[in-house]
């Protein structure tokens, strides 16, 4: 206890120090914490939208888990197996840990023939068939349309059913009317009546899984009833059992995923070693199998995001550890000159890492906590929205996290007091006698590693890009690639520390330069900073990361989100882009083949073989209220025949041919700015006054040896081609994608044999209305450009009260908000804001923190100079130099090395998307706003430590100073 209040004491001597790392503790746990704080709280949001969107696209309800099995007649064991079911998913149905809200039984016979009782009712030669089902517990839940309820025994023998209104037409009977059902195995008839029409009460009853219209071939009776005569009974075969559970997907949690999918599989067992055939359907699982791979893949995005911040915290938890020791040196000296064990010492300072750790273990996560919101509310750098609430909670992961950030934390504190405890008080007045050469990182040649590493694997991912561009290949899920953010951290500090190694070369230089003409103030100045850029070399770092990664995080969050923007406008080619049915004289289809639970494909087959070679007759709609509807601004009709056929002398080939009003067109898709050589209006402008013009693709030109001037003949399969002449060549174009993909390969033959060779896309742009009159008119595709402030809701709403029916549409404003609300588009606009955020905090405590601490250990140098002369106005003249060549050089080479990073580091983010589907291709972004920014936080920090600098020189007097000099 005694030693304990000794270290306490020891700590309370040197509390602003230790305040200071306790700091950075807290601020690098709660960072830590926040990682799996975060992760659970996106993946949550992501869960519940993903799932109400699959209730939206399927209209099905996620909650369910539906189970059946069918039961072979020759089935011995049915009336035990079937119970035994019953009783274990009741009582395992809590495992999914989802509120239930309905468990429903059902049970079916096998379909039976029908033969009228009283044949003086029905038409007794008609053919009926049905099964008699039970539904437990469907009283509640239905609605009596005719007749009455079904008695819940069997009277006189005749058993009491309930029907929908659809079998009383299907089986050509009305109520009341007796069945005998035709079982040759049976000795005893079975009797059917219908007495009564039900329908669903509300039809937004998750009770119901199957709509009412399944069953008109069905007889519905009493569940019990069902249970007590066939299933137990053996009266009639029963063929099918089936299980639903209706459970509230919207209490789900990552923490019950594992629930759900083991208690599925606890399921599935149970059924496979009971039945022969059964299925299960539950929409839910495919999502709910994907997001263990999405956690993996965003912790990864997060600590690879986190990088540069975790360097800045552990320079700036050793940067505090080293002051502390360096004023403690003396005293570590003496202590083991007299007999103190390097071990003893060491685990004195241990022992005040873990007074500080467990204060950071209380604070650090809670902290964490509200830093997510931060992340949650984040749209891009230093931007914040009104946003939906992360729900965020603590959880046992993230003071794991914390323990480990704690562990790490007191190692990087401990090295400088592991250094300082092999020096004796000798070496250690010999060492502070002596300058300092050079520092560890340069000794070492650590910044050369750090710069030819990130090079190094600058040049792999370019190479990377360039293949994948050239082969079509796809680049798999690299999004989550830690060296796309390690290689930047690395280059960053590399490049800062290299310019450090040169910086006291440089202050020389200036010094010799002018040491004639330099004034007292100045000429103390460049002497003192160039014979201790040493001990200066760690607020350096710090500025120098903090701008560079500033610039970086703008550059490269701004980069992410425009090109992300600019892909899904690029590959819409306007605001929104539909398809509208047009009536056509096409032969009828007739299905071969069903969709239904058993995932059979629907196909279509004509009903005419020769029918299918016949030019189809198209009706066009009427254009005109497109460019009406409210919120539009332009429309354009656009022909996309994506198998075109291309002719020139004997060879032919595959295009696409695109069909536009060059005005139209022009005034309503979207191209970037600067991606085509000249401007897009000049294309459009070129091939205007002719109606056979075309532009072609570059691809196409170099296949083909094509150029302008020449004369293409173009068709499509059942059209006889028409001649254009290629006014132009184009790289690039709305919705077209230049790059091949994964199957754009074709087999050439030459006399050396047969080689596969990588086929671009190819492309033809003409002019709509000669392709309608010259070729055919067949559906084309209406692009609409919105006002800023329409909506896209009501936009569909005019087309669909204007009577048009739409076959396909796409709608670039929406898929843009989703692509915000990506998990991983969220973290790197929340990570990297917020990790800039805690940089800029943590270099101005450690930018104060330094400075005033050696303003207090150069107290006896200012009072010498006050004494010699110098007054107070000089005096602060020098510092401010001193700032300039120090602080002021720090973060101009940190907007150097931050500028130099983003232009080279940043297209490699192009890895983090599918490179072939990356249309515009990617391009660096800055925004001066960013800039902006970054310039004011930086001048308010600098200038507020100079106001706080100042002051404490102020204080210094020269009596105190000149007592000093004792020591």
């Amino acid at each position: 206890m005694a030693l304990f209040i000794m270290i306490l004491r020891k700590m309370v001597n040197n509390k602003w120090l230790q305040l200071s790392l306790l700091f950075g503790l807290v601020l690098s746990v709660a960072l830590t914490s926040s990682m799996p704080i975060y992760t659970n709280a996106i993946l949550q949001r992501l869960l519940i939208q993903e799932l109400k969107q699959l209730q939206t696209t399927n209209a099905q309800y996620p909650g369910i888990y539906w189970l059946s099995v069918n039961l072979p007649a020759e089935e011995k064991e049915k009336s035990v197996k079937i119970p035994q079911t019953d009783a274990f998913l009741q009582k395992n149905g809590d495992r999914f840990g989802l509120p239930m809200q309905y468990f429903v039984r059902e049970r079916a016979t096998q379909r039976y023939n029908l033969a009228p009782a009283e044949t003086d009712k029905v038409d007794i030669n008609r053919q009926r068939s049905a099964d008699i089902t039970a539904i437990d517990g469907m009283d509640g839940h239905l609605r009596l349309v005719d007749g009455r309820m079904p008695a819940k025994e069997a009277v006189n023998g005749i058993y009491e059913a309930l029907v929908i209104p659809e079998a009383l037409t299907e089986l050509g009977m009305v109520l009341d009317t007796v069945f005998v059902i035709q079982d040759d195995t049976r000795k005893d008839p079975v009797l059917i009546k219908p007495v009564g029409v039900f329908d669903r009460k509300d039809y937004s009853d998750l009770f119901w899984y199957n709509i009412p219209s399944s069953y008109k071939n069905s007889f519905v009776i009493d569940f019990a009833l069902f249970e007590k005569d066939f299933t137990t009974g053996d009266k009639l075969n029963v063929q099918s059992s089936y299980w639903y559970f209706a459970l509230d997907y919207t209490q789900m949690t990552l923490l019950t995923i594992g629930s759900f999918i083991s208690t599925h599989f606890m399921i599935d067992k149970h059924l496979d070693d009971r039945y022969e055939n059964h299925n299960y359907n539950a929409p839910a699982l495919q999502t709910l199998g994907a997001y263990y791979v999405k956690e993996a893949n965003l912790k990864m995005m997060l600590w690879s995001l986190n990088v540069p911040v975790v360097l800045m915290l552990g320079f700036y938890l050793y940067m505090v550890a080293n002051l502390i020791t360096e004023r403690q040196k003396t005293e570590i000296a003496v202590l083991r000159s007299r007999g103190a064990s390097r071990t003893q010492i060491i685990m004195g300072y241990v022992a005040e890492g873990l007074v500080l750790g467990t204060i950071a273990f209380l604070i650090g996560p809670y902290l964490g906590m509200h830093l997510t919101r931060v992340l949650g509310a984040s749209s891009g750098f230093l931007e914040f929205v009104q946003r939906a609430k992360l729900d965020v909670s603590l959880n046992r992961e993230a003071f794991l996290y914390a323990l480990a950030a704690i562990a790490c934390s007191l190692v990087m504190t401990l090295i400088p007091v592991f250094l300082a405890t092999k020096v004796t008080i000798v070496g250690h007045k010999q060492q502070s006698a002596r300058q300092q050469k050079k520092s560890f990182w340069h000794t070492y040649f650590i910044d050369v590693i750090l710069v030819a590493v990130s090079l190094y694997g600058l040049y792999n991912y370019k190479t990377r890009i360039k293949d994948l561009l050239a082969l079509g290949l796809k680049s798999g899920d690299l999004r989550v690639d830690p060296l796309l953010f390690l290689i930047p951290a690395f280059f960053i500090l590399g490049c800062g520390l290299l310019i450090l190694r040169l910086y006291p070369l440089f202050m020389q230089l200036v010094y010799k330069a002018g040491r004639r003409w330099w004034s007292p103030a100045l000429y103390f100045t460049l002497i003192q900073v160039s014979r201790s850029t040493i001990q200066y070399q760690f607020i350096m770092v710090f500025l120098i990361i903090t701008i560079a990664t500033g610039l970086f995080s703008a550059s490269a969050t701004r980069t992410i989100n425009k090109n992300t923007s600019d892909k899904i406008r690029y590959s819409a080619g306007a605001d929104i882009t539909m398809q509208i049915r047009w009536e056509n004289d096409a032969p009828p289809a007739i299905l071969t083949g069903i969709t239904g639970e058993d995932g059979v494909e629907i196909t279509e087959e004509n009903t005419d073989p020769a029918a299918s070679k016949r030019k189809t007759q198209y009706t066009e709609p009427s254009f005109l209220p497109f460019t009406q509807l409210p919120g539009i601004e332009h429309a354009a009709k656009v022909f996309i025949k994506k198998d075109a056929t291309f002719t020139r002398g004997k060879t032919k080939d595959t295009v696409q041919l695109m069909g536009i009003d060059t005005q139209e067109f022009g005034q309503t898709a979207w191209i970037r700015p600067g991606l085509l050589g000249h401007h897009f209006y000049d294309y459009l402008n070129l091939i205007a006054p002719s109606p056979s013009a075309v532009l072609i693709s570059r691809s196409m030109a170099e296949e083909y040896s094509l150029k302008s001037g020449d004369t293409i003949t173009l068709g499509w399969n059942g059209i006889e081609g028409n001649q254009f002449t290629v006014f132009g060549i184009i790289d690039y174009w709305p919705s077209w994608n230049p790059n091949p993909g994964a199957n754009d390969q074709v087999t050439v033959t030459t006399k050396q044999g047969t080689s596969t060779k990588v086929k671009k896309p190819m492309l033809v742009v003409g002019h709509l209305p000669y392709i309608q009159n010259n070729l055919a008119l067949e559906p084309y595709e209406v692009w609409l450009k919105l006002k800023p402030e329409a909506s896209s809701q009501a936009v569909y709403k005019a087309v669909a009260d204007h009577g048009y029916d739409i076959e396909s549409l796409r709608d670039a404003k929406q898929e843009q908000i989703k692509a915000i609300k990506d998990p991983f588009q969220m973290a790197i606009n929340g990570v990297m804001t917020l990790g800039f955020l805690i940089s800029i905090v943590i270099c101005f405590f450690g930018f104060l923190l330094y400075w005033v601490l050696s303003l207090h250990a150069r107290t006896l140098q200012f009072g010498i100079l006050r004494a010699m002369g110098i007054s107070f106005f000089q005096l602060l003249a020098m510092l401010l130099g001193e700032q300039v060549l120090i602080s002021g050089a720090a973060i101009l080479i940190g907007l150097g090395t931050g500028s130099m990073a983003s232009q080279w580091f940043v297209p490699l983010f192009e890895m983090s998307f599918d490179p072939k589907t990356q249309v515009p291709p990617f391009k660096v972004t800055f925004d001066p706003h960013d800039q902006v920014r970054l310039y004011w936080i930086v001048t308010v920090m600098i200038t507020s430590g100079l106001v706080i600098l100042g002051h404490i020189v102020s204080r210094i007097r020269i009596h105190q100073a000149v007592k000093l000099g004792e020591d």
